[in-house]
């Protein structure tokens, strides 16, 4: 690797489940630069203290519903908590500086899926993401989104994202790697994305063994290369797309 490399590692790891040991084991064999837990509360803060060794710089912010986040990274970092949308789903945004000086623009989301008992309107979660995409789009840095978007990469919110951000896809032409549900072979979706601009190449990218979580962690190596820019797709919305977006952005 070199040094515009990232090596990003993102898990929902169910707030529940127990095997903390099991992502101390992945992280150590997969080596990441950066690390973004999900579905994470106090309880799994304290399981990943250990981690402050290797990845001193951290935003933290464990919650007992679920939408907790604890980011790590090798490489200095500095962001904040935002809540963008809901009074209780938490969103990170930060720079994080490669180990070239290059600065990268974090977005880190974990949006409240609109499922019956929970929330039956996908309202918010499309107004969260298309915000991401707006602020991606503004950025005058590179820019990485990630986290569980609770949206299948072939919905309609998800390529409106897409082109509106400008950021592309990793997985596009190289399969789905779903990563939920793990426990249901036979049904899975890939709900736990990584986004880019098209300033970055990939050099890998992997579903990750299970840790006891209904999720499959994703590992993720982008490259900051801007010659990656001439041969990497640039989508454009149409004026109804954007017309679309402005509408899930302004909806109450």
């Amino acid at each position: 690797m070199n040094d515009n490399n990232i090596n990003i590692l993102i898990a929902n790891v169910y707030q529940e489940n127990k095997k903390s040991k099991d992502y101390h084991k992945l992280i150590k064999r997969y080596q990441p630069d950066l690390v973004l837990m999900v579905e994470t509360n106090l309880w799994w803060q304290k399981e990943m203290d250990s981690l402050s060794a290797t990845y001193p710089y951290q935003i933290l912010e464990p919650l007992e519903n679920t939408y907790g986040m604890l980011m790590y990274s090798k490489f200095p970092v500095e962001g904040k908590i935002h809540y963008l949308v809901e009074p209780d789903i938490p969103s990170i945004i930060a720079e994080v500086s490669l180990a070239s000086g290059q600065r990268v623009k974090l977005f880190c989301l974990h949006p409240k899926p609109p499922v019956p008992q929970e929330n039956p309107r996908s309202t918010e979660r499309d107004k969260e993401i298309l915000l991401a995409a707006t602020m991606a789009k503004e950025s005058k840095l590179p820019v990485i989104v990630m986290g569980d978007l609770n949206d299948v990469a072939w919905s309609y919110t998800t390529e409106l994202f897409g082109k509106i951000s400008g950021l592309l896809d990793p997985r596009r032409g190289r399969g789905f790697f779903n990563s939920f549900n793990a426990k249901y072979f036979f049904l899975r979706f890939p709900l736990d994305h990584i986004f880019c601009s098209s300033n970055f190449s990939l050099k890998s990218i992997k579903r990750l063994e299970r840790c006891g979580s209904d999720h499959f962690p994703m590992g993720v190596n982008l490259e900051f290369a801007p010659q990656a820019e001439k041969f990497n797709e640039h989508l454009v919305p149409t004026a109804e797309e954007v017309e679309t977006a402005e509408e899930k952005l302004n909806a109450v």
